[in-house]
């Protein structure tokens, strides 16, 4: 602890060492230093999003290094071949109506409700981080397919579909949009069950989503395999993206106002 003589002084600043905290005590003024050092639940939450990450773009990457390669394309014909095997008329008709709910249009209903749920709640910035990491993350899906250019399977495709096919826009869409989902409801759940439930739905719709694409024959799994890469990636740094903003706005609501 510091003294000074000046005893009207107060004030609060903050560096990257550390928060220095100059007020009054006992008629006196004094500094208060309190070091940010990283607490082992700042470690393991910073470990795992670098980990994610990391994970993610590495597999992304395998992805496309292997595009062109035979035995990649062999796997790949023994996945789809499987899960085609459970064809079912009344099965498909379910798998058509559920892989909707990973379709642009669904996706966008989807995202101007939520948007308005947030804003009725008065949570701007999420309402801002929503409509951002799904628009700009559908431009980006369509960026891909472009620079990749591949085409979709021709094997017992169910239904017709337009475009190319690496990475799913499905997968990446619906892992985009209801990891989102997910992460607002992690945010804003009054109860802890109700937000491991609400990830848990999420993450089946996610996953079903990617699977329906490999049934109905429009997409190979590394395509989805591939959206789910990007899509992740995509959702993790937009949310580190409004952790930042949250830091830099709660720092500047502690810097004093000028004399």
């Amino acid at each position: 602890m510091i003294r000074y003589n000046d005893k009207n002084k107060f004030r609060m600043v903050f560096t990257t060492a550390h928060w220095v905290l100059e007020k009054k005590r006992y008629g006196e003024v004094y500094i208060e230093m309190k070091f940010n050092n990283f607490t082992k639940r700042q470690i393991v939450y910073w470990s795992f999003i670098i980990g994610s990450i990391s994970l993610f773009l590495f597999i992304f990457i395998q992805l496309v290094d292997a595009l062109d390669e035979s035995e990649l394309l062999s796997y790949e014909m023994l996945v789809i071949s499987y899960v085609q095997g459970f064809l079912h008329p009344t099965l498909t008709e379910i798998i058509i109506l559920f892989t909707f709910f990973g379709s642009v249009l669904w996706i966008t209903i989807g995202t101007i409700v939520t948007v308005i749920i947030l804003l009725l709640l008065k949570k701007v910035d999420l309402a801002i981080l929503t409509a951002a990491v799904n628009l700009f993350g559908g431009l980006f899906n369509l960026l891909l397919k472009w620079i990749f250019q591949r085409e979709r399977p021709d094997i017992q495709p169910l239904i017709t579909e337009a475009g190319f096919s690496f990475p799913s826009g499905h997968s990446m869409g619906s892992f985009i949009f209801y990891g989102t989902v997910a992460y607002l409801i992690f945010l804003l759940a009054s109860r802890k069950v109700y937000a491991l439930l609400g990830c848990f739905i999420m993450g089946l719709m996610i996953i079903g989503i990617g699977l329906s694409r490999i049934y109905l024959g429009v997409h190979y799994p590394s395509d989805v395999l591939a959206g789910f890469s990007a899509g992740a990636v995509w959702l993790i740094a937009f949310a580190l993206f409004l952790k930042l903003y949250h830091f830099r706005r709660n720092r500047r609501r502690m810097r004093p106002r000028s004399e």
